[in-house]
């Protein structure tokens, strides 16, 4: 009894481990922040990404309350030679905010946005749209906007995440048009960084010598960087087109075995496919645990009125089973990361899918309906934190049942040929979506430009492209050679779909550019394939437009210093 407490102490403290602010002494402030300004309070914080795998302690940050003190902390490091990260949930993978082995006295000065930035606002309601904070959460503006009749086509799963978080790595969630459909104004199949309208940041003026706000539209050239611009900058409001809210009917099953789900195209696999059920729906989601064989089947619908085998949500987050580690599931992980037991992934993976299929019908959420935030939103902090790798494979819609064969073909085989040497790099899951790009025309504003730096950023000579196929491959932290299997996944998409008949980006928040020790280290990824997945002129302009908006660096770190140059 005591050693399975151990276990699911140690997954439940990883899991809700809170860095709760540390009042400093005013004293010890005053010697260490010289000249601080006064109406912002300066504490003690620690740092910690969404797995633990980036993490700094005795950190100096602050709340601003408004705009306004944003732009006087910014001031203040920027004449002390401090950075400034900011920081919402910290729900993400890659080190955009903290570089690893940030040590504890750095002259690093965390803004956290979600405290205080968090207004909204219906600026108009015929087109709609919706000025907000940038420290809100996703739920919280879902929420707003579903009270007054408004929502959006698509979203991240994870509610806790700050829209400018999500904004600075053009969060998404999975949509397409299904046949026949046509978008909704207001709405966007593409990243949620295509409804900006406006965004006002924090800027350097050459007049007056000083970093101030500006507020940028969506017409002018320097706004298409700062719609993704990876932390290389800080926005502190956003105003967003919005659209009429729907009801969505999301429709679960594990009853399609994943050589059916990802056959090759013309395979006469029944139609039961990946793009078949984009064909009927337009939004799908697999979830396939490692090593089974039926994925956990996610497809969303409109659906104005209940459908009569539907149970009605009135609240997101209708997965209990996923949400909280179920013993089982957290005596297993217990096991592997106690033990050293990695062999036991084909256990952990059939567990999973045990646990969902059951979990679905346990709770009645197989068939779930309601307003879109209610099964769009489905992952609370308490879920089980993997590591990530992740990516957007570009092609036309024709093409994505293609894309998803050959992809999870190579992951299948290579998998079976680690499993076979006792070699088990993958205990989580993979999971694809498909989006829309970002077609600027879908923010409804004259003159809109396309996100320079999002990863839906439509292909210049390729108007036929008009999918992306994203591709996540989720693992525990420390699983031996995770990262040498991510860097053959990563070699194949860039070679196969090297802008022939597809494009491989990387997904900014996920693992990318591996070694076969390490992610985020491969500098001829870093430096040449990623540029080059968005053409020189592209990347120049958004490096270029970054840099002269923050000539001091006051918004960079050691690895978008080597990314962003």
């Amino acid at each position: 009894m005591a050693d399975h407490l151990a276990r699911r102490g140690f997954l439940l403290g990883a899991a809700s481990l809170a860095l709760v602010p540390i009042a400093a002494d005013p004293a010890v402030a005053a010697d260490e922040l010289p000249g601080f300004p006064a109406a912002v309070t300066p504490y003690r914080s620690g740092y910690r990404n969404w797995v633990g795998e980036i993490t700094a302690d005795g950190l100096w940050a602050c709340a601003p309350a408004d705009p306004d003190q944003v732009v006087a902390v910014v001031n203040w490091a920027w004449q002390q030679g401090w950075t400034v990260r900011a920081r919402g949930s910290a729900h993400g993978w890659s080190p955009l905010t903290l570089t690893a082995g940030t040590e504890p006295g750095a002259r690093v000065l965390i803004v956290d946005t979600a405290p205080q930035l968090t207004g909204l606002a219906l600026e108009s309601t015929g087109p709609a749209s919706v000025r907000a904070g940038t420290g809100v959460t996703l739920e919280a503006l879902l929420t707003y906007l579903e009270r007054h009749g408004l929502g959006v086509t698509a979203a991240p799963a994870p509610g806790d995440l700050t829209l400018g978080g999500a904004l600075a790595v053009d969060a998404h969630g999975t949509a397409v048009p299904a046949a026949g459909e046509t978008a909704v104004p207001g709405h966007t199949y593409g990243s949620l960084s295509n409804l900006v309208l406006r965004l006002t940041a924090v800027v350097w003026d050459e007049d007056s010598g000083a970093y101030v706000l500006r507020t940028f539209h969506r017409d002018e050239a320097d706004c298409a960087a700062l719609l993704t611009h990876l932390g290389r900058s800080l926005v502190v409001e956003v105003v967003l087109r919005v659209g009429a809210n729907s009801n969505l009917r999301c429709v679960s099953r594990t009853d399609i075995s994943a050589a059916e789900l990802f056959a090759a195209p013309g395979g006469g696999s029944g139609g039961r496919t990946f793009a078949s059920f984009l064909d009927e729906a337009g939004r799908v989601e697999t979830i396939w645990f490692a090593f089974t064989e039926s994925p956990w089947l996610k497809v969303w619908s409109v659906a104005p009125t209940r459908p009569l085998a539907s149970r009605h949500v009135s609240s997101p987050y209708n997965y209990p089973f996923s949400d909280n580690v179920p013993t089982l599931v957290a005596d297993l992980v217990g096991r592997i990361l106690s033990d050293g037991a990695w062999y036991l992934a084909p256990v952990l993976g059939n567990a999973q899918l045990d646990v969902a299929a059951l979990g679905l019908v346990a709770t009645l959420s197989a068939d779930i309906w309601g307003p879109s935030k209610n099964t769009l939103l489905y992952v609370r902090p308490t879920t089980l934190r993997v590591t990530a790798n992740g990516y957007a494979v570009l092609t036309s819609r024709a093409q994505v049942q293609r894309v998803i064969a050959e992809f999870t073909g190579f992951y299948r085989e290579r998998l079976a040929a680690y499993a076979a040497s006792g070699r088990f790099p993958v205990n989580g899951t993979v999971e694809i979506r498909a989006t829309g790009l970002d077609r600027p025309g879908d923010a409804d504003s004259a003159g809109a430009r396309a996100p320079l730096l999002s990863a839906l950023r439509p292909v210049d000579g390729h108007p036929e492209w008009d999918t992306a196929v994203w591709l996540d491959v989720l693992t525990l932290p420390g699983t031996p050679y995770a990262e040498e299997f991510f860097r053959e996944l990563e070699q194949f998409l860039l070679a196969t779909y090297d802008g022939g008949h597809a494009l491989t980006r990387v997904e900014w928040s996920k693992g990318w550019a591996y070694t076969d020790t390490a992610g985020w280290s491969d500098e001829e990824v870093i430096g040449t394939a990623v540029p080059a997945s968005y053409g020189d002129t592209v990347w120049r302009e958004a490096v270029g437009t970054l840099d002269r908006l923050d000539p001091h660096g006051v918004f960079g770190n050691a690895f978008l210093d080597r990314l962003l140059r």
